[in-house]
């Protein structure tokens, strides 16, 4: 989880720093907002990828421990099993 705290942390930032470069850079209004409105898709893009990257990542996670359990399971019924023979 420290790794996905710290590219948020670097993406945060970077968005700050480009709002703020931004606001005050000489230019028009409306190009301004343009710029803005454009920075503000690319991000939501970025952030939307890294989302589903880190859903596809618990996804497969989740997968491997319901497999280790459901193997688990089946090895404590067949030790029940044996002891029941006994």
């Amino acid at each position: 989880m420290n790794t996905g705290k710290a590219i948020l942390g670097v993406m945060v930032g970077v968005a700050a720093g480009a709002l703020l470069g931004v606001l005050f850079a000489p230019g028009k209004g409306l190009d301004t907002r343009k710029k803005l409105s454009k920075k503000g898709e690319d991000y939501k893009d970025a952030v939307k990828e890294k989302f589903n990257e880190f859903l596809d990542n618990i996804t497969e996670k989740c997968e491997k421990v319901k497999e280790k359990v459901s193997d688990f399971t089946e090895q404590g019924k067949t030790k029940v099993q044996e002891a029941a023979k006994n």
